[in-house]
């Protein structure tokens, strides 16, 4: 055999490992798919991001997000659904340099600076199947843990399910399996046969909740949810509990027609801005974008 066959023989499949390996960096250098290359203990990312000039798109789908090459893909993806029952981010909130949120119909989203093993922006979901059915009526910090209230909205569709035994959730960096906490000022109102739809806090920095039993509505304030809150009027509750709508943020992407912008905050040095699809009272495609920008704070 001729040194150059002899060469090749032994060289050649080394040769095209370095190759692959190559092309696989390249196809990863905007994310990485945790579950294929690394071993994590406690609470597994979805995806290290690293993020750069150019927006990263995903799309909120059953299944979790998925990335797409751009906003534009996400156009007739799929139908409209009151948004009660819609994939979409539903509340953010910004703690430092992290983001905590709550996707409607899917569980917690948790955004965050990532070190080791890989360096970037690591996501985090924390799902299970109860959470998947019922709809999301708000998100604040009860000793300091994040808690989503769950309830079941049947105003645009019937539902032969029942009120979630556990309407409040958690999660930690233990797993990737959210668990139910107890809040005493929904558990008071439950003892009465009042069901709370909404749980967020206000402008003021109250913390603010609304209940129903049959065609009856109260509205509540607390600064503590370890007690029952105090009886308030609709005014002052929806005057303090308005979601902001207008995002005049030069360094967001345009979308397309009939997609708007529903929330932005930062993770580190790069901005994450939820986005969905919206017609009247429904929803279609939902999901977000994160770009590094240069003037984070």
């Amino acid at each position: 055999m001729s040194n150059d066959k002899l060469f090749l023989k032994r060289f050649l499949p080394l040769v095209v490992c370095c190759l692959l390996f190559i092309v696989s960096c390249e196809r990863l250098s905007n994310f990485i798919n945790s579950e294929e290359r690394y071993v994590w203990r406690g609470a597994r990312p979805e995806v290290i991001l690293q993020t750069g000039e150019h927006p990263i798109w995903f799309l909120l789908t059953e299944d979790g997000p998925v990335h797409i090459e751009s906003v534009e893909d996400a156009v007739l993806t799929s139908a409209f659904v009151p948004w009660p029952h819609a994939l979409h981010v539903r509340f953010l909130h910004q703690i430092d340099d992290e983001l905590v949120m709550v996707v409607n119909r899917d569980g917690f989203f948790k955004i965050t600076p990532n070190e080791k093993p890989v360096p970037g922006i690591a996501l985090y979901r924390f799902t299970n199947e109860l959470i998947r059915q019922y709809t999301a009526g708000g998100l604040v910090f009860y000793e300091d843990k994040p808690a989503a209230l769950l309830y079941l909205d049947d105003r645009f569709m019937d539902s032969d399910l029942p009120h979630p035994d556990q309407v409040t959730w958690s999660f930690n960096m233990e797993s990737n399996a959210p668990f139910p906490v107890q809040i005493p000022a929904l558990q008071f109102l439950e003892e009465d046969g009042w069901i709370a739809d909404t749980l967020r806090t206000g402008s003021d920095g109250f913390i603010y909740y609304r209940a129903r039993k049959g065609a009856s509505v109260r509205m509540f304030r607390t600064k503590d949810l370890s007690q029952a809150g105090n009886e308030i009027s609709v005014d002052v509750f929806f005057d303090l509990t308005q979601r902001q709508t207008d995002f005049p943020y030069s360094s967001l992407p345009g979308l397309p027609q009939g997609f708007f912008y529903t929330g932005i905050g930062y993770a580190g040095d790069s901005l994450f801005a939820s986005w969905e699809e919206q017609q009247d009272y429904s929803i279609g495609a939902a999901g977000f974008m994160i770009i590094k920008d240069v003037n984070a704070p």
